[in-house]
């Protein structure tokens, strides 16, 4: 597909749904990004545009893309990850690494978060390619938004792109985004003492202390909950979820170690470093009591929660265009990077969030047009 100038949409989104691309804080699960931010730079490239591939620094096998169409400062920036989650193929109707179509929409692993707005961008600037912008048009490619966002770190650390306005085309459903929760990956490890299980005096049980644990985390959400609130969410409490834990080897050995991961989604104005220390200081007397070893930390710098602004000549665009006025949402983008370096930031993208991270994830086709014609309407205002 390298040689031609403008590539079929199905083309494009079936080939980026072929390529495997799970980012995960689980190293077993982690691949790389780097032939999906080819692949699209090879694309991008015959069409026009300046790509940069900005590696990931300690990460070989993860890069960023930064592709512009145009010169000077300012532009439009439609940034997006290249990144999935894991998958459970077994409880999948399609194959995740295949576009299939059936009852009026695409399936595939990332079709809906996100990859599928790569699609659509490139085939709402086909129309532009030859036009004399203003500003620049930057299309942005990420690594690593469902972990640890390294790229956007990058990104951010380098001061790149400097674009005057960035649409995140996450799963918004059409609906503009201006403010949306932070989040925070923790991890408590307990260090115990494994023996035989015939008696437990010859041990100290990780997993009995996790029981504890768990216990009081979920008396501290409560707490939390009681004490925030923002009205401006439907979900308008923090939030702590505890995704996964990992202990023990055996049945007849005590229990020697355990390790439990959660998140915690912030509002805005709460403080990452002083949840994380009210939080070990209510743990470690369960430690204490139990005779064992317990630390928390981050798995991965925390994610600031976005405030956009309500009156932002980007939103008010966004909101005329699709007929929908600005909401807050839950989960967590990369916005609030984009922001930090003076970017007027806008979450809007086709898919459902409803559907991402699913099996059977699915990008509705009655929203593939909508999308592309209100790309086409923002990169004529702000790059024409």
């Amino acid at each position: 597909m390298s040689g031609i100038q403008q590539p079929d949409l199905k083309a494009v989104l079936s080939r980026l749904i072929e390529i495997p691309s799970v980012s995960s804080t689980q190293p077993e699960l982690d691949m790389g990004n780097m032939p999906v931010i080819h692949e699209l730079a090879g694309w991008l490239e015959t069409m026009g545009f300046c790509c940069e591939i900005i590696p990931i620094p300690e990460a070989p096998l993860k890069a960023n893309l930064i592709a512009t169409l145009g010169s000077g400062p300012g532009g439009l920036v439609l940034a997006g990850h290249t990144d999935t989650v894991p998958y459970n193929e077994n409880l999948w109707q399609f194959d995740p690494f295949s576009l299939n179509e059936s009852d009026n929409r695409f399936y595939g692993l990332g079709i809906c978060d996100m990859k599928g707005f790569f699609g659509l961008v490139m085939e709402a600037v086909k129309d532009y390619l030859k036009a004399p912008l203003k500003a620049p048009l930057i299309i942005l490619a990420t690594a690593d938004e469902e972990s640890s966002m390294s790229g956007a770190r990058a990104l951010a650390a380098a001061g790149k792109p400097r674009g005057r306005y960035a649409v995140v085309g996450e799963p918004t459903g059409m609906q503009p985004v201006y403010m949306h929760k932070g989040i925070m990956m923790e991890r408590i490890r307990i260090l115990g003492q494994s023996g035989h299980s015939s008696n437990p005096a010859l041990g100290r049980n990780a997993m009995e202390t996790a029981h504890k644990v768990i216990t009081e985390i979920m008396a501290f959400r409560e707490e939390l909950a009681g004490k925030y609130n923002n009205p401006g969410f439907a979900v308008p409490t923090p939030t702590i979820n505890l995704g996964c834990i990992h202990g023990g080897d055996n049945p007849n050995r005590i229990c020697g170690h355990c390790d439990l991961d959660f998140d915690v989604r912030l509002l805005p104005g709460m403080d990452s470093r002083e949840l994380r220390e009210s939080l070990k200081q209510r743990l470690l007397p369960i430690a204490r009591a139990d005779n064992v070893k317990l630390s928390l930390d981050a798995i991965h710098e925390s994610i600031d929660p976005f405030a956009g602004s309500a009156d932002s000549p980007l939103l008010k665009s966004c909101e005329n265009l699709t007929g929908y006025s600005a909401k807050s949402v839950a989960f967590t983008t990369e916005a609030p990077f984009f922001s930090r370096m003076g970017m007027d930031t806008v979450v809007l993208g086709p898919g459902d969030i409803d559907q991402a991270h699913q099996p059977d994830e699915y990008l509705s086709m009655d929203r593939i047009h909508p999308t592309i014609e209100l790309l086409r309407s923002l990169i004529r205002q702000f790059c024409l």
